[in-house]
């Protein structure tokens, strides 16, 4: 089983960045869809980006145009810029492979204080 290790969350002001990072260890990831997911408590977890092997970005209506996810294959690693970070942004982060859905990592939380 692939290992994923997400980094990069953090408290910001309303309207501020972060990038998220998820390592991937046990696979490289080149043929690979990858998605960066979302989970509040007592929600489900939402797939919020994905990108496949092609470079083809998809994105939930409530962070496009602000959230961008990118990939080195390289390095195993996908990314998550986000930018304008609102209030309801806030959650814990979590990245996969949707199509193989491995073991979850631990996430990393994001805090957006208004």
């Amino acid at each position: 089983q692939p290992h994923l290790v997400e980094s990069g969350g953090g408290v910001v002001q309303s309207g501020g960045s972060l990038r998220l990072s998820c390592r991937v260890s046990g696979t490289w990831i080149t043929i690979y869809t990858m998605a960066w997911y979302r989970q509040t408590p007592g929600q489900l977890r939402k797939l919020i980006a994905s990108i496949d092997v092609d470079g083809k970005r998809n994105y939930t209506d409530s962070v496009k145009g602000r959230f961008t996810i990118s990939r080195d294959n390289d390095k195993r690693t996908v990314y998550l810029q986000m930018n304008d970070l609102r209030p309801d942004d806030m959650a814990t982060y979590f990245c996969n492979a949707p199509h193989e859905r491995w073991t979850w990592g631990r996430g990393t939380q994001v805090t957006v204080s208004p």
